[in-house]
């Protein structure tokens, strides 16, 4: 699956710059990871609600209308062994943060499947993840975002039923973030620093950008199965 989805060539040129950046930024990237990786109240929550035409909220709205997702299911039998062998990787790294066993099969599973159908990256979800709640369930940020993606509540109004208190369900918190990165990746042309920074409130300004990256670039370093990696 690409990372980006049809964001092409230029798009694939982005993640290699950031891929770049984020190896070159060295320790004090890897410093900032790590410490919004530690428990701490949730980093961002500051999108800016900005008016959505009506054939854009009514994709968005599409996009996110619910549905329980299949578990893992694979043309070939190569390509399931890969998804377990990174699962199995992937639940090793994430029993850091969260130490229920089915809760991080849940997260994993839902992650994998709702970056695929927004055509994100795993990992690249996986690592904002990790910057925006440090994989807190219930997290909630000083601007009331809520969940493992920080949605804010006025999503679930814009697109959504008008619950906020789904935001806390783990596949629509994920849907929700997936579906609202992938808007943010096109607006910008597939640019990762301003999608990023969009989605944390802080566009044009890198830190936010850097620590996202540089959080992905350790789930990037897992074996991924071929329809998981940047295209």
């Amino acid at each position: 699956m690409s990372a980006v989805g049809s964001g092409g060539p230029s798009t694939r040129r982005a993640l290699h710059r950031r891929d770049w950046l984020a190896s070159a930024g060295g320790a004090s990237i890897g410093a900032i990871a790590v410490g919004f990786g530690l428990p701490r109240p949730a980093l961002a929550g500051a999108q800016i609600e900005e008016p959505l035409v009506d054939s854009v909220r009514l994709a968005l709205a599409a996009a996110v209308a619910s549905q329980a997702p299949p578990r893992p299911a694979f043309r070939e039998a190569r390509e399931r062994a890969a998804y377990g062998r990174w699962r199995d990787q992937a639940d090793t790294r994430l029993a850091r943060h969260k130490p229920e066993a089915q809760a991080r099969a849940d997260l994993l599973n839902t992650v994998w499947y709702e970056s695929a159908r927004a055509g994100l990256e795993t990992a690249l979800v996986l690592g904002l993840i990790q910057i925006e709640s440090g994989f807190r369930k219930y997290a909630i940020s000083p601007a009331g975002a809520r969940g493992y993606m920080q949605v804010m509540p006025f999503w679930a109004r814009l697109i959504g039923d008008g619950d906020e208190r789904r935001l806390f369900h783990l596949q629509t918190n994920l849907r929700f973030g997936c579906v609202i990165l992938r808007h943010y990746l096109d607006m910008e042309r597939g640019d990762l620093d301003m999608a990023l920074g969009r989605y944390n409130g802080s566009r044009g300004r890198l830190a936010y950008p850097q620590a996202v990256l540089a959080a992905r670039a350790g789930w990037a370093a897992l074996p991924l199965p071929a329809s998981m990696r940047a295209g």
